[in-house]
């Protein structure tokens, strides 16, 4: 039985603006230098690891880069200016973190995955550098108010003055609420792996990566203030994009999928019988939609106008 090619994936750091950035990266077999470029923003509470069967799938023959945000995953997480140190964690100083990310690794072209909170990084990074982007892939990472649920939009509306709201925060980052996220909405939760959810847990756990969730969870009203400036820049700049979503997200509802299509009606929507982290149980499915989108995209020239 012919084996597919298995690829090479390494494990890095860079420093950006004093953050030590980690990042995992795909190394193509062959002409890598020809390879589709493909950045990986992660959501809450994981980090790149949650990219990891994906890049096993794809890795050899596409370039796939995953970082970590300051405070996630194997990154550094220094503290938060609201407690005196020197790191304001908001998602604008993600987004900055980001793209001076991007530009220490010389990327100028490449197709931008974007899942929960990698919309929010990812966008922001889209509107200040459109002729970077060659394309979306969409995954569960809104842009529309019609896509947000009650609990989403409850979340949105905490603010840090507001009696219990930090302990209403601190209560998603306790193991049943991460376990919660990768099982809710899917239909055979016994396909989705509990590394995800122990792995998340072990680094929302270490020290001084609470006040780092609490920061961003009282700024996330920035970024539905910022929606419509989004829908304007797709409409605007019409890259060519994959939406894929899972249907039974807690968050992130189908209506906010199928918003897309106002705004790009020529994208490409696939709808799955899964939660959140959709890729955790319909990997099987969804990769193959990815390399076809990554080859056509790559094929024509894909850059956003």
């Amino acid at each position: 039985m012919a084996i597919q090619a298995v690829p090479h994936i390494r494990h890095r750091h860079i420093e950006v603006d004093g953050v030590r950035v980690f990042y995992r990266e795909s190394l193509p077999v062959g002409a890598a230098d020809d390879a589709p470029v493909m950045l990986l923003l992660h959501g809450f509470p994981s980090a790149s690891h949650q990219f990891r069967r994906l890049m096993d799938a794809l890795g050899a023959h596409y370039r796939l880069i995953a970082p970590d945000y300051p405070g996630f995953g194997h990154s550094d997480a220094p503290a938060s200016s609201t407690t005196g140190g020197p790191f304001t964690y908001t998602f604008d100083r993600l987004a900055d973190i980001t793209e001076g990310f991007v530009r220490q690794l010389g990327l100028s072209r490449f197709v931008m995955y974007v899942f929960d909170f990698g919309a929010p990084v990812g966008f922001r990074l889209a509107a200040r550098h459109p002729e970077w982007i060659a394309g979306l892939v969409v995954q569960n990472g809104n842009a529309y108010e019609e896509g947000l649920s009650q609990q989403a939009r409850d979340f949105i509306a905490l603010r840090p003055e507001v009696p219990g709201a930090a302990d209403t925060v601190r209560s998603l980052l306790t193991l049943p609420a991460t376990r919660g996220q990768y099982e809710g909405g899917t239909a055979d939760p016994e396909r989705v792996a509990p590394d995800g959810w122990t792995l998340d847990q072990h680094f929302l756990d270490l020290p001084g990566r609470t006040r780092p969730q609490l920061d961003l969870a009282f700024d996330y009203h920035s970024n539905v203030a910022l929606y419509p400036q989004w829908q304007d820049w797709l409409r605007k700049h019409t890259p060519p994009a994959l939406v894929v979503w899972g249907t039974g997200d807690m968050f992130f509802t189908e209506p906010g999928a199928r918003a897309y299509l106002r705004d790009l009606p020529g994208a490409e929507l696939h709808l799955f019988e899964t939660g959140h982290f959709a890729l955790e149980d319909h990997l099987p499915q969804i990769a193959p939609l990815i390399a076809d989108f990554l080859d056509r995209t790559w094929a024509a020239g894909g850059r956003v106008r």
